[in-house]
């Protein structure tokens, strides 16, 4: 079954221009498009089936983007979001991360790429991000911790290899890259992991980067 998306976008070419490239991909399913926040929160309100993944734009009237995302991850946990915007700057990447969003794209990526974000999120548990914003968010959250508890001990748990798939996690490294720098498979590393985040008790890429940042481990 292909995976379902909304696309939440003020400019009505943007939202019908992109579910058109998606759509022609056949593994991903538009079920929706909002203008803004508020009415991509009602459309969820009137819906049985919900979207697996959301593209949410941040600039947006009446509801941005970013308390559209810190509503709808509360209301709707099985759902992810991904920001998908022209902004990098400093700030609303990490708000959006903040308020729960699962990745952020920028709008110039190509089709292709966001197509496959899309399912490394879904499928795979992974948490896409334009390469520059990558480097930006890791910058940002280490800022955020750095009177953050130096304690090492939290750690202890994961396996020398666990440790190796973690410290490419922190650097920014994705599935397919750290499977080719550590000479395995990348359906070993999806497992390694699933192993850190049942370890250490998270659920997501940016969790687990933050945990290792405020911690100190590298």
């Amino acid at each position: 079954m292909p995976i379902s998306i909304a696309i939440v976008d003020d400019k009505v070419q943007n939202r019908v221009s992109l579910a058109e490239k998606i759509m022609y991909s056949k593994e991903i399913e538009v079920l929706f498009t909002a203008s803004n926040g508020e009415d991509f929160l009602d459309q969820m309100k009137q819906r049985k089936i919900y979207p697996q993944a959301v593209l949410m734009d941040i600039e947006m009237p009446v509801v941005n983007g970013i308390d559209a995302v810190s509503i709808g991850a509360s209301l709707y946990p099985g759902t992810k979001f991904i920001m998908l915007t022209v902004f990098d700057d400093d700030e609303k990447i990490f708000e959006a991360i903040k308020a729960g969003a699962s990745g952020y794209l920028l709008k110039d990526d190509r089709v292709d790429a966001i197509i496959q974000s899309i399912i490394e999120l879904i499928k795979e548990g992974g948490a896409p991000m334009s390469p520059g914003i990558a480097r930006k968010a890791l910058v940002l959250l280490s800022k955020a911790n750095v009177q953050a508890d130096k304690t090492k001990d939290d750690h202890m748990d994961l396996s020398d290899r666990e440790m190796e798939v973690l410290k490419l996690l922190v650097e920014g490294y994705d599935f397919r890259n750290t499977a080719e720098k550590l000479f395995i498979s990348p359906h070993t590393v999806r497992k390694h992991i699933g192993k850190i985040y049942e370890k250490l008790h998270v659920n997501s890429k940016a969790q687990v980067i933050n945990l290792a940042l405020k911690k100190r481990w590298f």
